[in-house]
């Protein structure tokens, strides 16, 4: 079982991840979305498409950007469409 904690708190866990470029990519069913907030802020990479955000927020807590997601990805990277992965400080185990 893969599980993402920030602040000492669950935000996420699945032992069905997908694994790209280092970083796990959590069945967005399997994520405490209690714990997210909208972000406007996005990214893109060259093979995977448009990166959207989420701000983690946890007892009254902020972790800015700290989730990514891509709504469309490119073909090459359709394995972590519905997926959401976690950086800033987020700890990533299992």
């Amino acid at each position: 079982m893969t599980t993402a904690r920030w602040q000492g708190t669950v935000v996420a866990e699945s032992d069905e991840t997908v694994v790209v470029e280092g970083n796990h990519y959590f069945p967005v069913e399997s994520v405490r979305t209690e714990f997210l907030r909208p972000s406007d802020t996005t990214t893109v990479c060259g093979w995977k498409g448009t990166a959207g955000y989420h701000t983690l927020e946890v007892d009254g807590r902020t972790n800015p950007d700290a989730a990514w997601y891509y709504a469309d990805p490119k073909p090459e990277a359709e394995e972590i469409r519905g997926r959401v992965a976690f950086w800033r400080g987020v700890e990533i185990t299992g």
